[in-house]
C-alpha cells in the first residue's frame, strides 16, 4: 500500500489576499517555516503532492521540482490531504494516527484533513480543477476537531513568537553545535543555550543577540551588522542583512534576502524585502519584493485601544485583536517618510507616497496616496518589478508576469469603485 499527502488549498484561501494573490496559501511564513514546510518537516519519509489554483500551478511547479502539482500518482491508494492553512504542529499530526480511512476532518465550515481509501481518491482528482470546499466530499462522513488555522493576514502575526519557538525546535539539533557562523569578539548572547547561527552567517562587534524571552534563529550567510539588538523569539533567514543599528524586537521573522534596519517588532517579512532605513514596523506582513521608504512608520494600535478594523477584498473585517498593522502584498513600496494608519492593507504592485495618512485600503496596482490614487500601469509596474529582481541577479519569469497581469485583471472592479483611471 503506497501512501501520499496532499497539501491544498480551500474555497477560504482569498481571505489572505493580498498575500495570496501571488502565491499559494501553505507558502506562506509563521515563524521561521512556510505553512507547507511544516507539514514537509513532520512526513519525511511521506510523498507529497500539491494542489493549487490555475494560474499558480507553473510558478509552484517552477519552484517544487520534485513534487506533482495538480495530480497524483496512480499507485497511491491511500491519501491524507491537509489543508494548506493548517498550522501543522505534533499535536495535529499524532491526532491523525487515530483516525480511520474516509473520513473528513472539519472545523466550522471549512475542511481541515481527510483521510482516503482507493475507492475514494478518485474525489479527489476530479476537483483538481476547482478549490476544495465541504461539497466535494459529500458523502463521506465528518468529524469536527480543534486545530489552529491561519484564516486571515493577522493570524500569521499573531501565532509568529508561539511558532518561532515550535520551529526552533524542530530544525535544531541540540545535541550539536548551535554556532557554525562568525560571531566576532565583542558580540553579546544572552541565553546562548537558545541561539543557532548557521554556517557562514557573520555576527558582527556590538551586537546582542538577547533570547532570554525566546530563541533566535539566523540562518545560513545571514549578516548581523555592529550595534544591532535582536530580542527573541526572532528568525533571520539565509542571506539577509541586519543593518547597523537595527532593532528587532521579539515575535519577528526576517525572511531569506531581506535587508533590514530601523525598529520592528511582531511582524513578518516574507522574503526579498527591504526596509533598510529608520522607521517603526509593528504587528505587520509584508509579501516579496517590497520597498519600504526611509522615515515609513506604521501604527498597530489605536488611541481608543479599540480592536482594529481591516479591509480584506473591499470587505471590513473586525479582526477581534487590539494590534494589528500594516499587510502588504509583493512588489508594493512606500516613499519616504509615508504614514501607514493602523490596519492598513497595500495591494499588489502598488507605489504609495505623499504627506498624512493614505486611504486604509489601496486596491492592487495603485499609484499616490492621500491626493487620490490612479492606476499604476501594468506594463509600467512588471518593468520596475523586473528591475528591481534584476538588482538581486533575479530575472523575472513569464509565469510571474502571468500572475500579475491576473491580479492586475481581478482587481481592476476595486479600482473602478474608486474611481482610478487606467
Amino acid at each position: 500500500m503506497e501512501k501520499g499527502i496532499l497539501i491544498f488549498e480551500d474555497e477560504f484561501q482569498n481571505n489572505l489576499n493580498p498575500l495570496t494573490y501571488t502565491r499559494p496559501i501553505y507558502d506562506l511564513r509563521c515563524g521561521i517555516l512556510t505553512l507547507k514546510e511544516k507539514i514537509e518537516k513532520r512526513f519525511p519519509d511521506s510523498k507529497i503532492f500539491l494542489h493549487t489554483r490555475g494560474y499558480l500551478v507553473e510558478f509552484v511547479k517552477r519552484n517544487n521540482t520534485d513534487k506533482a502539482i495538480n495530480k497524483l500518482d496512480d499507485s497511491i491508494d491511500e491519501l491524507l490531504l491537509i489543508n494548506g492553512a493548517v498550522l501543522t504542529d505534533d499535536d495535529f499530526v499524532n491526532s491523525l494516527k487515530y483516525e480511520q480511512s474516509d473520513i473528513v476532518l472539519t472545523k466550522g465550515e471549512q475542511i481541515i484533513a481527510a483521510i482516503l481509501s482507493s475507492k475514494n481518491i478518485n474525489i479527489v482528482k476530479e476537483q483538481f480543477g476547482s478549490l476544495f470546499s465541504l461539497k466535494s466530499f459529500t458523502g463521506i462522513p465528518t468529524k469536527e476537531i480543534n486545530v489552529k488555522m491561519i484564516s486571515y493576514p493577522w493570524n500569521l502575526v499573531h501565532n509568529n513568537g508561539e511558532q518561532i519557538t515550535k520551529d526552533f525546535e524542530l530544525l535544531v539539533d541540540r545535541d550539536k553545535e548551535q554556532i557554525n557562523g562568525n560571531v566576532y569578539e565583542g558580540v553579546h548572547m544572552l541565553n546562548k543555550k537558545d541561539i543557532f547561527i548557521g554556517e557562514g552567517a557573520r555576527i558582527k562587534p556590538g551586537a546582542v543577540l538577547d533570547a532570554e524571552e525566546g530563541p533566535i534563529f539566523i540562518d545560513k550567510n545571514a549578516t548581523v551588522f555592529p550595534n544591532t539588538v535582536i530580542q527573541g523569539p526572532t528568525s533571520v533567514g539565509e542571506n539577509a542583512l541586519i543593518k547597523i543599528g537595527a532593532k528587532i524586537y521579539g515575535e519577528t521573522t526576517i525572511g531569506p534576502v531581506c535587508k533590514i534596519s530601523g525598529e520592528i517588532g511582531e511582524s513578518i517579512l516574507h522574503s526579498y524585502s527591504n526596509k533598510q532605513h529608520n522607521g517603526f514596523l509593528g504587528h505587520a506582513y509584508l509579501g516579496s519584493w517590497v520597498n519600504i521608504g526611509a522615515g515609513t512608520n506604521n501604527s498597530d494600535l489605536k488611541n481608543n485601544y479599540g480592536n482594529v478594523r481591516v479591509t480584506i477584498n473591499d470587505i471590513e473585517i473586525n479582526t477581534g485583536e487590539v494590534m494589528a498593522g500594516l499587510i502588504m502584498g509583493d512588489h508594493a513600496k512606500s516613499g519616504i517618510d509615508t504614514m501607514f494608519n493602523t490596519g492598513t492593507v497595500v495591494g499588489v504592485s502598488s507605489n504609495v507616497f505623499g504627506t498624512g495618512f493614505p486611504p486604509k485600503y489601496i486596491p492592487s496596482f495603485s499609484w499616490g496616496g492621500t491626493e487620490g490614487l490612479t492606476t499604476f500601469n501594468f506594463d509600467k509596474a512588471v518593468d520596475v518589478a523586473g528591475k528591481v529582481m534584476a538588482r538581486r541577479n533575479v530575472k523575472i519569469t513569464d509565469d510571474e508576469v502571468e500572475i500579475l497581469r491576473k491580479v492586475y485583471d481581478e482587481t481592476k472592479p476595486e479600482r473602478l469603485r474608486r474611481e482610478m483611471p487606467e
